[in-house]
């Protein structure tokens, strides 16, 4: 119940206002995950029950109804926790940590592919740091760019390495995230 705590005289609750400014903003990154691509919405950490109410909220075309479908999809969106909301919110965010580090990632593997391409040693040096990388599936790989070059093919292999690499290294970041008993201390 709200009000004020008779012991302590301390409210008990978030105001009116207060909810109905987290509503409003519920409301707003409800409206921007309809905006969103299908493939956009893969990429965010959305169940699988509230990608649903997503794509059903897409469907609705009358003025209306797909308003009071949006009104839906924010009250099920208030359901979840507060965290898988800010997740949400951060991949959605271009300047988010999560934008960054898939930028960083993004770069990183670039970088790897064009070392890998221009520097016969390139590839020792990533399966020292990478040691669970398929050698002979990434030496395919440069090889098949190097004669798509030669005989001016379609870049097939050129991104076929980009996404073995981002992969690799996508991988290898996320075992890094576990935390080390060290760490704990």
């Amino acid at each position: 119940m709200r009000g004020r705590d008779p012991e302590t005289g301390e409210f008990r609750g978030p105001s009116r206002t207060q909810q109905r400014q987290g509503a409003l903003e519920v409301r707003s990154l409800a409206e921007q995950l309809v905006a969103l691509t299908p493939a956009q919405l893969a990429k965010l950490p959305l169940s699988e029950e509230l990608a649903d109410h997503v794509a059903d909220t897409k469907k609705v075309t009358s003025h209306i109804a797909h308003k009071r479908q949006l009104q839906f999809l924010a009250k099920q969106m208030r359901k979840e926790d507060d965290e898988t909301l800010e997740a949400i919110r951060d991949a959605l965010d271009v300047s988010g940590d999560a934008a960054r580090i898939e930028t960083g990632l993004m770069h990183q593997a670039e970088g790897w592919r064009e070392r890998l391409l221009d520097d016969p040693e390139a590839l020792t040096q990533l399966l020292d740091e990478y040691p669970d990388a398929d050698r002979q599936r990434l030496r395919q790989l440069i090889r098949n760019v190097a004669e798509e070059r030669k005989r001016n093919k379609p870049p097939a292999s050129y991104r076929e390495l980009y996404r073995e690499v981002r992969g690799l290294l996508a991988d290898a970041d996320a075992g890094d995230d576990t935390p080390d008993d060290d760490e704990e201390e």
